[in-house]
């Protein structure tokens, strides 16, 4: 099992910046990609960000690309995402997530971490 725990949400004004961390646990051996996941009220949850193991490869939605940057350490089975100019559009919980590289989906997943953005 993987544990997944994020941090370093909360309120920005837009064109703001927040970095969220997301801490892994247990078997993180077995992690290959970890992705960032967000989920707006009213709305279905969504894909923002992902990274492979060796940080080679990092995927965007469009929504990201440009103003949010995924990154790793491995060596503290830590993933963040740093994100600039924010918008309130970006207002969502955003969720941490790992996955095995043997599945298309992600089985672990954090408990989420607030972040609003004011206008």
């Amino acid at each position: 099992q993987v544990q997944l725990v994020e941090s370093g949400g909360g309120l920005v004004q837009a064109g703001g910046s927040l970095r969220l961390s997301c801490a892994a646990s247990g078997r993180t051996s077995s992690i290959y990609a970890m992705g960032w996941f967000r989920q707006a009220p009213g709305k279905e949850r969504e894909f923002v960000a992902t990274i492979t193991r060796n940080g080679g490869n990092t995927y965007y939605a469009d929504s990201a690309k440009g103003r949010f940057t995924i990154s790793r350490d491995n060596t503290k089975n830590t993933v963040y995402l740093q994100m600039i100019s924010l918008k309130p559009e970006d207002t969502a919980i955003y969720y941490c997530a790992a996955k095995p590289d043997f599945l298309n989906e992600y089985p672990y997943w954090g408990q989420g971490t607030q972040v609003t953005v004011s206008s």
